[in-house]
């Protein structure tokens, strides 16, 4: 399965990007996976791996010249084309974004718009952001959610705000770990279910058999008459004259 990490902070190093790690890790960890060597190399150096899970980070801010040569030209170069395919293809998304002006920065709007409409249709998606101010803690509601709702993304009911008074307190590492719990129940396979007995998928369905050997009325409905019943029904009316009724 492929875990894609979009991550649209433009400072080295990055709280959004910082951000967008512990998500990661969070996810991976709640999907009881072991630390083993990483399976990216983009993938953040203290999350643990999953010997299934292809995990993948997108550096919006890479792609910046790339993404403006896309607007003007209609063709995305072959970096972009490769992180726009690999969001496509993602069985979850994490997507973290800086807030600038109250909402998610353009940078990272323009990466999403850039997208096919149909790509993240029902894929399971992690939202965060991070600002300066706790003032913008609901951008996710007002701004991340209704975009990827718009995309039909499958948005997980936590999101994840930080701002910079957050870091290091226990009520963010909770929101955390809360939301790479939601997340990792997507990444999990689910089990295979019970195979039949032997015996009864074997077995002959008795019912149906003798249903369709049944005789069937005038109008082809199957009935639990025998044809010598069926031979000797009574008219209603003369079961009427028979108990005297007028």
């Amino acid at each position: 399965m492929k875990l894609v990490v979009v991550s649209a902070g433009l400072s080295t190093p990055s709280s959004t990007r910082l951000l967008a790690d512990r998500l990661t890790a969070a996810t991976l960890t709640a999907a009881t996976l072991t630390a083993a060597t990483p399976t990216a190399a983009t993938l953040a150096p203290a999350g643990p791996a999953h010997p299934d899970l292809d995990v993948h980070v997108v550096e919006v801010r890479e792609l910046a010249t790339d993404i403006a040569q896309h607007f003007t030209t209609g063709f995305p170069p072959a970096r972009l084309a490769a992180a726009l395919d690999a969001v496509a293809a993602a069985d979850a998304l994490i997507a973290v974004t800086p807030v600038f002006a109250g909402s998610y920065s353009g940078l990272f709007k323009s990466f999403f718009d850039l997208l096919d409409k149909d790509a993240l249709t029902g894929t399971p998606m992690l939202l965060g952001a991070t600002g300066g101010t706790a003032r913008h803690s609901l951008v996710t509601e007002h701004a991340l959610r209704p975009l990827f709702s718009y995309l039909r993304a499958l948005v997980l009911p936590t999101a994840v705000y930080a701002a910079s008074e957050d870091w290091g307190g226990e009520g963010l590492a909770g929101r955390i770990t809360r939301a790479g719990t939601e997340l990792a129940r997507f990444l999990t396979p689910a089990p295979h279910p019970a195979a039949p007995a032997s015996a009864s998928a074997s077995a002959p369905d008795v019912d149906t058999t003798a249903a369709v050997a049944a005789p069937r009325s005038p109008t082809g409905a199957i009935t639990s008459l025998p044809s010598t019943a069926a031979a000797t029904l009574t008219p209603f009316a003369e079961r009427l004259a028979a108990l005297g009724v007028q």
